[in-house]
């Protein structure tokens, strides 16, 4: 059974999204968004951590490097749950 296109932990040119076809979950390619997925999770959660301790008292002008920073964050951990949704959506 053919698997269905994995969305992918990165955009492409444009933002526009990018997605693997394979019939291989362990390959190279494959490997590399799992990582990838694991790094931004965990870049996010640091991220998310840091603000809890410094937002009360950051300045006006720190506020959006902060509000960029998480909108990031936010997107790359939707992307990862879009993806693993389908994915667990294939399993059933």
């Amino acid at each position: 059974m053919r698997q269905a296109p994995r969305l992918l932990p990165w955009t492409g040119t444009e933002g526009k999204p990018c997605y693997l076809i394979t019939d291989d979950r362990d390959g190279p390619l494959s490997r590399l968004a799992d990582a990838t997925e694991s790094v931004q999770l965990g870049m996010g959660g640091q991220l998310l951590a840091h603000v809890r301790q410094i937002l009360p008292d950051t300045a006006p002008g720190e506020l959006r490097f902060l509000a960029e920073c998480l909108t990031q964050a936010l997107d790359d951990a939707l992307r990862i749950a879009e993806s693993r949704g389908r994915r667990l959506e294939q399993l059933n």
